[in-house]
């Protein structure tokens, strides 16, 4: 589905033009009507070489000024220079100039040459001499004859050169000077929008996905994709169809066969469907494959003539076929030599797995049913495979295993439970892992220590999962032994690993300096180990950690996180997502909602709640606290229930169950649930009773009930500080704010205006709205304002928040401010509407002049404004200072 268009955003290029059903080129046009001497349109069968000259000719009425040979297949020189002067002789420039040519027997090619160089010294009109198949012409002599008369030709003579590869021509010094144009495969190949508008010349409806599909097989080349679309035309299922196109389709499968696999020697073909099970293939893979010798010069033969072979690097010495081109040699070698296939994936595993190609060796071993080799492969490299971010490629050559063959194999039955856990299925995991644990003396001795290894990395993960930091910490330590000892080179990547997972399970369960120190020793080790996957899995919860002390960092940290995600392409990782988490709730507590939607989608989107309850849990903690300031109450008890659901199923208490049990107990006591809030609070021990969260959520029972006495006595030792509440900024905003709503209610305004100025003194530095907007008291801000305080923007934008704008948006009333006050700019500002001079106001604050001063162009800057009674004008408008006393 196409995006919106963007106001102001630049038109897409229109759809290419279809003319007599050529789908117009109109770039590659372009270039050949600017080209100087020499085009070279260089590519392989079915690009659409001489579709495109007919057509570049036709646009351009260049009929008569056209000379066009077609070389046929062994074609000698006296045949091939007379149908070049008949071709001349056939434009309007040549007809006059050109002599006849007759066949001769003693005809000499170079004489031919210097007669036509002759006839044509007098050209004054510009003639196009093209020259169709010319790989084709023989013998070499004749070339060369072609060579002089490219060089010395006059200046409106002009040539193209058409060749399904290089022919020795000696044009390099025409390249240097800029009067050669060369067109390749892969200026030829259509771009999406072309075959979109191929397809339809055909009257083919395909939907986007489909023709995306059938757009990356055929890699755009052009004879594919008319081939798919002469046979989608009045196909029944033109969906499947594209869905299913291949090499093997009957039309591409006989052009394939007649233009590129029966043209080439022996020695070629063989080369071409031993190692077309290879996705990509060098010279000394070929040469294992096929026996012989010289696989790399073969190649490169097969790539400079166009053979469908594909050059991957500078030194053209890896290769890969053209997908459909790789199909059919496929089906023809499956039927050919059906008996040599598991051979050539045996020889091809093994040389894959002696050069360090993991991947591929698991592969081919497992097309080869060579069930010992590919589980021993994968069993070496599984670690560094997770490491590396391609879990999802371990879980695919995992599942190609017979689950006979894994639950035989302690290794594989280790790798099992890992990628079990993986997937969530924690029980699995566990099964597995005892399989694996029971045949572990069964594995060789030289083997042990590795399988011993990734035992303890997955039961150490799965033992976070579970939230058991205890068991934890016990398979971490042999972890980091083997990291000391530096096991099968694999020190740094089992220290890292060990490091993040102690920090993770230590970050969920209250052990915060243990956790910072272990993250971040993990993070700069992968860092340093070049694992950026594992960066990514200590960033994300790193963020997670940071906002508990501040929210912005922990929101930045995250961000951090997800553009590394983004990077090396794990965006929808699971990992991801708990970076979108600590985003997602530092927008919660800063009351940009929107904001917070997103990100918190974006987590809900790719989190695995089942394979990390600890995650899941914060997760529906923060869509609680979201529901609730959205005016969704009854959502947010859903999703506090089920957090405290996911918190109880872990071992070890989580760091974060008795502030979500507090909110649990406070959306039940504001729905009117106070009975259970009461039995709940029964219910907990003394020391449980005495924590700084209960106490808060004891209070907002005591309010629910409207008596506010109860409230101001239990909140007394949260707000003295004798009440424990760990890294809890926001909590001591909360606590304040009930404090001064319960002193309001008593008639206490001294106290309650003390207590609300605290509550805005601790929110004001990092924007913490969140307890405002949970317990909405908008009176008493409003008031509070009115009477005078530092935080009169904070205030605005509470209110604003409360009456349902968001952060920034407009409103009926006067603009914002351009960016908050500092607290010293509030406190200067309260002395505008005074007749204090600047000089006067600095004795007031015990602040130098220039100081004062300063912070008045600040104040002048933020508010729009240019003069002293111009600022005090509009911070009243929006409500930073009283109303002035006189009446208008």
């Amino acid at each position: 589905m196409e995006p919106a268009a963007r106001p102001g955003a630049v038109d897409a290029p229109a759809a290419p033009a279809v003319r007599d059903g050529v789908v117009a080129r109109s770039s590659l046009s372009r270039r050949l009507t600017e080209a100087q001497r020499v085009v070279q349109v260089s590519a392989p069968a079915g690009s659409g070489k001489t579709v495109l000259l007919r057509s570049w000719i036709a646009d351009s009425g260049l009929d008569k000024q056209v000379a066009w040979v077609v070389v046929p297949a062994g074609c000698d020189a006296p045949r091939f220079w007379i149908s070049v002067a008949d071709a001349l002789r056939g434009t309007s420039a040549g007809s006059a100039l050109v002599r006849v040519l007759t066949a001769a027997p003693d005809l000499d090619g170079w004489t031919v040459v210097e007669r036509l160089l002759d006839d044509l010294a007098a050209l004054a009109d510009r003639i196009w001499l093209v020259i169709d198949d010319l790989h084709e012409l023989c013998p070499p002599e004749t070339l060369r004859q072609l060579e002089l008369l490219i060089m010395r030709a006059p200046p409106d003579l002009r040539f193209v050169l058409v060749t399904r590869s290089d022919v020795r021509l000696g044009l390099h010094r025409l390249r240097l000077s800029g009067e050669l144009t060369e067109i390749r495969a892969a200026d030829l190949r259509f771009s999406p929008a072309e075959a979109r508008a191929l397809l339809n010349t055909a009257d083919v409806p395909l939907s986007d996905s489909a023709m995306t599909v059938l757009y990356e097989r055929t890699e755009g080349w052009a004879a594919g994709l008319r081939l798919a679309a002469l046979s989608l035309a009045g196909h029944p299922d033109p969906e499947r169809f594209a869905a299913e196109f291949g090499g093997s389709e009957r039309t591409v499968a006989e052009y394939l066969l007649a233009e590129v696999l029966d043209r080439q020697p022996e020695e070629a073909r063989r080369l071409l469907l031993r190692t077309s099970i290879l996705d990509r293939v060098n010279g000394e893979l070929a040469d294992l494959l096929t026996g012989d010798s010289g696989g790399e010069r073969v190649l490169q033969r097969l790539e400079a003539a166009g053979a469908f072979v594909v050059s991957l690097d500078a030194r053209r010495s890896a290769f890969r076929y053209h997908q459909l081109f790789a199909e059919l040699l496929q089906l023809e070698l499956r039927a050919s030599a059906p008996d040599e296939l598991p051979t050539l994936h045996e020889a091809a595993a093994g040389w894959y797995a002696e050069h360090g190609y993991a991947v591929e060796a698991v592969r081919h071993a497992q097309a080869a049913r060579n069930w010992d080799l590919a589980a021993r492969v994968l069993s070496d490299h599984w670690i560094g495979l997770g490491l590396a971010g391609l879990g999802g490629t371990a879980h695919e050559l995992l599942a190609r295993f017979p689950a006979a063959v894994i639950a035989a194999d302690a290794e594989l039955a280790a790798r099992e439970a890992g990628d079990q856990l993986t997937r969530g299925s924690l029980a699995e995991a566990e099964r597995y892992l005892a399989l694996s644990a029971r045949a572990l003396e069964s594995i060789p001795a030289n083997r042990r220590g590795r399988a011993q290894v990734v035992f303890a990395a997955v039961r150490m993960q799965l033992a976070r999962k579970r939230g058991d930091i205890t068991a934890v910490a016990e398979q971490a330590r042999p972890l980091l032994a083997a990291a000391g000892q530096g096991q099968q080179e694999l020190g740094g990547d089992l220290r890292a690993l060990a490091l993040i997972n102690l920090g993770i399970a230590e970050m969920w369960t209250s052990r915060v300096d243990e956790a910072d120190r272990h993250l971040t020793d993990g993070i700069a080790l992968a860092r340093e180990i070049g694992r950026p996957y594992l960066e990514l899995n200590g960033l994300a919860f790193l963020a997670q950690l940071a906002s508990w002390r501040s929210f912005p960092l922990g929101a930045e940290r995250g961000r951090q996180a997800i553009e590394l995600a983004a990077k090396h392409g794990w965006a929808d990782e699971p990992v991801a997502g708990v970076a979108y988490m600590a985003i997602g709730v530092a927008m919660i507590v800063q009351g940009r909602i929107e904001d917070a939607e997103h990100a918190l989608g974006q987590a809900e989107r790719i989190v695995r709640t089942e394979a990390d309850p600890a995650a899941g849990m914060r997760l529906r903690y923060g869509r609680g606290m979201l529901e609730y300031v959205s005016g969704r109450p009854d959502a947010a008890l859903r999703a506090f229930q089920d957090a405290q659901r996911l918190s109880d199923s872990l071992i070890t208490p989580h760091t974060l169950a008795p502030r979500l049990r507090s909110h649990l107990l406070q959306t039940l006591a504001r729905g009117g649930r106070t009975d259970r809030v009461e039995q709940a609070l029964a219910s907990m021990d003394t020391a449980e009773r005495k924590r700084g969260e209960t106490r808060i959520a004891e209070a907002s029972l005591r309010l629910a009930q409207h008596d506010p006495q109860a409230a101001v006595a239990v909140l007394g030792p949260v707000i003295d500080g004798s009440a424990p509440l760990q890294n809890a900024h926001l909590w001591d905003v909360q606590a304040l704010l009930l404090q001064a709503i319960a002193c309001d209610t008593l008639g206490d305004a001294a106290a309650a205006r003390r207590a609300l100025e605290g509550a805005l003194d601790r929110a004001e530095p990092e924007r913490l709205l969140f307890p405002f907007l949970y317990d909405p008291a908008p009176d008493l801000l409003d008031r509070h304002r009115r009477l005078g305080t530092a935080h009169a923007a904070l205030i605005a934008e509470i209110l604003g928040l409360l009456a349902g704008r968001e952060p920034g948006a407009a409103s009926d009333g006067p603009r914002r401010l351009r960016e908050p006050l500092s607290h010293a700019e509030a406190r200067v500002l309260r002395y505008l509407p005074t007749k204090l001079s600047a000089p006067e106001i600095a004795d007031e604050m015990y602040l130098s002049v220039n100081t004062v001063k300063t912070h008045m162009r600040h104040l002048y800057d933020k508010l729009g404004t240019h003069r002293r009674h111009e600022a005090v004008e509009q911070a009243r408008a929006l409500g930073l200072l009283a109303p002035s006393p006189r009446r208008p």
